[in-house]
């Protein structure tokens, strides 16, 4: 697909489908950042215990990828830019950002039934 027609897609992009890319992008992004089943991800660079907190060094690798890592904003950024390449180049996998739409909205439901 030549860059005229990545173009031409995404000025095509409908309201429902960029609803969609863009609940899949907060689905993601809270994947990444809170959900327990990634925190195997999480775990080398964000400390646990006073002892960790104390031994890792400030502005090393470790603390610059647990900082980014667990900042929603950080992470936000980057889950919309892959989502939206991911759009572009792989349009095929459409059907997943389907999925991770389905979860967000409810998540997002979820959270608003527990607020009550």
């Amino acid at each position: 697909m030549n860059w005229y027609r990545r173009l031409r897609l995404v000025e095509s992009i409908t309201w429902l489908q960029l609803f969609i890319l863009a609940l899949s992008s907060f689905r993601l992004t809270h994947l990444i950042v809170y959900d327990q089943i990634t925190w195997f991800l999480r775990r080398p660079f964000v400390p646990t215990s006073k002892e960790e907190r104390e031994a890792m060094v400030e502005g090393s690798w470790r603390y610059w990828i647990g900082s980014f890592i667990t900042c929603h904003w950080c992470v936000g950024i980057w889950s919309s830019l892959i989502i939206t390449l991911t759009y572009l180049y792989l349009p095929w996998l459409y059907p997943l950002f389907l999925v991770l739409a389905i979860a967000g909205l409810a998540a997002i439901f979820e959270s608003l039934v527990w607020k009550k």
